[in-house]
């Protein structure tokens, strides 16, 4: 799933240019330790400060793994002269600054080497699923371009950054440094519709559903099984994978069915219990079922309207969303259920097994 150093090292050098310096070499710090360690991130670090704390304890927290794209203060400073805007006045949008900080944050850690090969691949970001915009592109999701050697990160609203500095490792995962900030399309009504979720009663947020780990426990322990097979994987793997489906997210996981597995079995000539031995295997497998980032049924039939999209996978390399023959397809696999809610995402049922390109 990750590069040999060598690439690492080569791909990093893809992204040079005039940028904060940094100290490498064994991290110890956090993304948000290491951002307020810069006196380049004063105007980030006085975003998440007047932000929802959520967002800073989340950045804080060793125990998860993100993507930081970070502007300089450079980037806020053009963004607040592009909409002739002081900044105590974009700090005192709270509902504004938590979607923008929300939209940089990639659930999952990407280096350079992973990201230098997403070229015309979607990655989706912290924000949670807004719909796509006319042209069919996921408003809460990002776009990676690779030209010459240069990384850029596209927005759902048509606009772009460069990354200028790579791999700033942290303990909680890894920041790009940019030279925009990143704004999503429809940000003002994102943010409205935002706030009034953060206004919703206790009774209303009560009613939420349970993480993506409990909603497979749940379905493999009903009365009417599935996902029972899925569920052992998860179990037979790193325990960082149901970590990872246990916390905050969002992602979006193509779940296979027990018919699905069993059918891989035969395929690949082998025996459920050489499978759930093999842990390697495993791990590469079930993050290639993970995507960062919250994609609905609505969201991804109008991002394949005109054709397919690529997605970004934990396992780095992306999948393709397609409808063929009146299906929805995820590489072979066709879609057979939608939208199954959970705290930090949804699920998608597929009928297929998804092999990453290595397997």
């Amino acid at each position: 799933m990750r590069k040999v150093l060598l690439a690492l090292v080569v791909m990093s050098l893809l992204f040079v240019g005039n940028a904060p310096s940094f100290a490498q070499g064994t991290p110890t710090q956090t993304i948000a330790e290491i951002a307020a360690g810069n006196k380049d991130f004063s105007t980030l670090m006085a975003a998440i400060g007047a932000a929802d704390p959520a967002i800073a304890q989340a950045l804080s927290n060793k125990d998860r793994q993100f993507t930081v794209f970070a502007p300089t203060n450079a980037a806020f400073d053009a963004l607040l002269k592009a909409l002739n805007m002081k900044a105590e006045d974009l700090l005192a949008n709270k509902a504004m600054l938590n979607v923008v900080l929300a939209y940089h944050v990639i659930p999952g850690a990407f280096p350079a080497a992973a990201v230098s090969t997403l070229d015309g691949v979607v990655i989706g970001t912290s924000l949670a699923d807004q719909g796509a915009t006319d042209a069919g592109f996921p408003k809460n999701a990002l776009a990676v371009s690779v030209k010459d050697g240069k990384v850029t990160i596209n927005t759902s609203s048509g606009a772009s950054a460069n990354v200028t500095t790579a791999d700033v490792v942290a303990v909680n995962g890894v920041i790009h440094v940019i030279d925009a900030v990143l704004v999503p399309a429809d940000a003002t009504t994102i943010a409205a519709s935002m706030a009034t979720m953060m206004e919703a009663t206790p009774d209303a947020m009560a009613a939420q559903p349970v993480s993506i780990a409990a909603t497979v426990i749940n379905s493999a322990s009903a009365t009417t099984k599935e996902f029972t097979t899925l569920l052992a994987a998860v179990q037979a793997a790193d325990p960082s994978i149901a970590t990872t489906l246990s916390e905050a997210g969002p992602f979006t996981v193509f779940a296979p069915t027990d018919a699905a597995f069993a059918a891989a079995i035969t395929a690949l000539n082998t025996t459920p219990e050489a499978l759930l031995t093999n842990t390697a295997l495993l791990n590469s497998v079930l993050a290639y079922h993970v995507v960062p980032g919250e994609f609905k049924a609505a969201t991804v039939l109008a991002a394949i309207k005109n054709g397919s999209i690529k997605l970004a996978t934990l396992n780095g390399a992306p999948l393709t969303i397609a409808f063929k023959d009146g299906s929805v397809t995820v590489n072979a696999a066709k879609v057979t259920a939608t939208d199954v809610a959970a705290s930090n995402g949804i699920i998608h049922v597929i009928d297929g097994v998804l092999l990453p390109p290595a397997q």
